[in-house]
C-alpha cells in the first residue's frame, strides 16, 4: 500500500477505473457474442438485429479508449461478413 496520500488517492481511482473499464469491456463481448450465437443459429433477422445492437457499443468502447479504432473495424468486419453471409 501507498504511504502518500496522494500516491493512495491515484491507486484507489486506478482501482475504480480498472472496474469501470472491466464492466465497459464486458458489455462489448458480451454484444459480440451475441451476434455470433444468432449467426451460429441461423437466425438471419436476429443476427442483423444483434448486430446493429452491437456497433454501436463497439464505437463506444473504441471513444472510451478501451480498444483501438483497428480492433473495432475487425471485429465489426467480421461480424458483418458473417451476418451478410447468412442473408445470401
Amino acid at each position: 500500500m501507498a504511504n502518500i496520500k496522494s500516491a493512495a488517492k491515484r491507486a484507489r481511482q486506478a482501482e475504480k477505473r480498472r472496474r469501470h473499464n472491466v464492466a465497459l469491456r464486458s458489455r462489448m463481448r458480451t454484444a459480440i457474442k451475441k451476434v455470433v450465437k444468432a449467426v451460429a443459429a441461423g437466425d438471419a433477422e436476429a443476427a442483423g438485429q444483434r448486430y446493429r445492437e452491437a456497433v454501436p457499443l463497439i464505437d463506444s468502447m473504441v471513444n472510451k479508449g478501451l480498444v483501438h479504432r483497428n480492433k473495432a473495424a475487425r471485429h465489426k468486419s467480421r461480424l458483418n461478413r458473417a451476418v451478410r453471409g447468412l442473408q445470401a
